[in-house]
């Protein structure tokens, strides 16, 4: 299926590993050109030149952290001047937080709403002008099945990825008269190397592998029984960057394995 995204420009955070990775490799399968941000300087730039010599495509790591407003600006600002706009925007940058509301302070608080709202608003602000020049464009966030169904551990996580939905629905509200599309995608389980990390610190003095840890918990709470593999995320992201998606607005997204346990 082509699905008309040739020639299109994206700016994909959080570009330099696991879902992020993915989507941009999805993306640049179908001939987007790609401005790709994370904070690792080293691994963007292999991963982007990487993505550049295997599929023909434009792609530039920009060092990027996006609780920062100046490397926002920073971004959007290199965006203009290496492809003159940009017709799409993966808000994916993010991360676990793990704390009680009892010990978390202000600053922890503060930092995750920086970096999963924030950035999204800021990101926004910053490109729309461009995707208005072009006729239009595509926002996607991805936030999580914690955002509906939260996990004891992480309320900050919790908190501000809810946020994030809502932020989407009220964004595709004022953007769609311009013909722009806003969409939210929360995954579920997903193999990514946090993931990897977490179940290594967690076996290190347990007699089980990270690899029967994680078969466990998906075993637990998945219907399908394992986790998802990135691109398994990234090829909804593509699906819903495309033409092809033209009447989805304002939607969210669940793709989790049957992990949310009620009917939206």
């Amino acid at each position: 299926m082509d699905l008309g995204l040739k020639g299109k420009v994206a700016v994909v955070t959080g570009g330099s590993v696991g879902i992020g990775l993915a989507i941009a490799e999805g993306l640049a399968q179908e001939g987007v050109q790609l401005v790709l941000c994370a904070r690792n300087a080293e691994r963007l730039a292999e991963k982007a030149a990487g993505i550049s010599a295997t599929y023909g495509v434009k792609a530039i790591g920009v060092p990027t952290d996006v609780s920062k407003a100046d490397d926002i600006s920073h971004l959007v600002e290199t965006t203009r001047r290496e492809f003159g706009g940009v017709d799409i925007l993966i808000n994916n940058a993010g991360t676990g937080s793990e704390e009680t509301i009892m010990t978390a302070p202000d600053e922890r608080w503060q930092y995750y709403w920086d970096l999963h709202v924030m950035s999204a608003v800021r990101l926004t602000r910053g490109l729309v002008p461009f995707m208005r020049e072009r006729g239009g464009g595509v926002i996607l966030n991805n936030a999580s099945i914690c955002a509906a169904q939260p996990l004891w551990y992480e309320p900050i996580y919790n908190t501000t990825k809810a946020a994030l939905v809502m932020l989407s629905k009220t964004m595709s509200t004022e953007f769609i008269k311009d013909n722009i599309r806003v969409n939210v995608v929360n995954p579920g389980l997903v193999l990514t190397p946090d993931w990897m990390k977490t179940a290594t610190l967690l076996t290190a003095d347990k007699d089980i592998t990270p690899e029967q840890y994680l078969d466990n918990i998906a075993k637990e709470n998945a219907p399908i029984g394992r986790f998802a593999a990135p691109e398994e995320i990234a090829n909804l992201f593509v699906f819903l960057c495309s033409p092809r998606a033209s009447y989805i607005v304002g939607s969210t997204y669940y793709i989790d394995g049957g992990w949310l346990k009620v009917i939206t």
